[in-house]
């Protein structure tokens, strides 16, 4: 932080942090995005290699997708440019890659919208041009987020924590591992994020990317594994 930044104000910071909780209603616990077939199918089946695939996930896929979109939609959102929202929802919808990708950013876009109708930050007719997109998670994280005297950094930084959380305990699950497992864990994939970030926030449209092809297979593979404790 340069010596001219201001901090980040109280109200704003309680509320990322809110946005970050595993506790917020939103369904994030119950899907693996694809690590519990990676454990089934493809050797993920100790600390190292579930850091390393999770790193890789970060830096690979979410950076490129998900952050992208996030980085371009908050803005959009405070500008209340639905054009530029509209086209950054359509683009996540277009590139899950399989139904169950699919269905959790729907699934975990919807439960944020209705999170947000209770929550009186967001005007209502934000939130009815949200609901008929239909939202995607990453931009209903983005509106979600809009109102905050926060910089996108700051959001982005919130969104890229939460996920790591998520991930590290569908490790912790399904692998399976312990709690220091978990926590080294965490520890390497929250040193990653700034980079993460700052990959994300270069992107131009033509330059994101959802091409995660043995990540898709194993997704594909997942939604008929006999035996799961995950959703994705």
């Amino acid at each position: 932080m340069s010596a001219t930044a201001q901090p980040l104000p109280a109200a704003s910071l309680l509320q990322l942090i809110w946005l970050a909780s595993p506790a917020l209603p939103v369904g994030g616990f119950s899907y693996s995005e694809g690590l519990e077939a990676g454990v089934d199918r493809a050797g993920v089946a100790t600390e190292s290699i579930a850091a390393d695939w999770l790193s890789d996930q970060m830096q690979l896929s979410l950076a490129r997708a998900d952050l992208a979109v996030i980085a371009q939609a908050i803005p959009a959102w405070r500008s209340a440019k639905l054009d530029k929202v509209k086209a950054l929802n359509d683009w996540m919808l277009q590139t899950r890659e399989t139904s169950e990708l699919r269905a959790q950013t729907e699934q975990m876009g919807r439960s944020l919208l209705d999170w947000l109708r209770n929550h009186h930050s967001i005007s209502d007719a934000a939130i009815d041009a949200c609901a008929k997109l239909p939202p995607t998670y990453p931009v209903t994280f983005a509106l979600a987020a809009s109102p905050l005297a926060a910089g996108v950094t700051d959001c982005l930084t919130a969104y890229a924590f939460g996920w790591a959380e998520n991930m590290m305990q569908a490790a912790l699950k399904s692998v399976p591992l312990g709690q220091s497992a978990g926590q080294r864990i965490l520890a390497r994939l929250a040193a990653e994020i700034p980079a993460a970030i700052t990959t994300a926030m270069a992107l131009e449209d033509h330059e994101r990317q959802a091409f995660s092809p043995m990540l898709a297979i194993l997704s594909s593979q997942h939604e008929t594994q006999y035996s799961r404790l995950f959703r994705s």
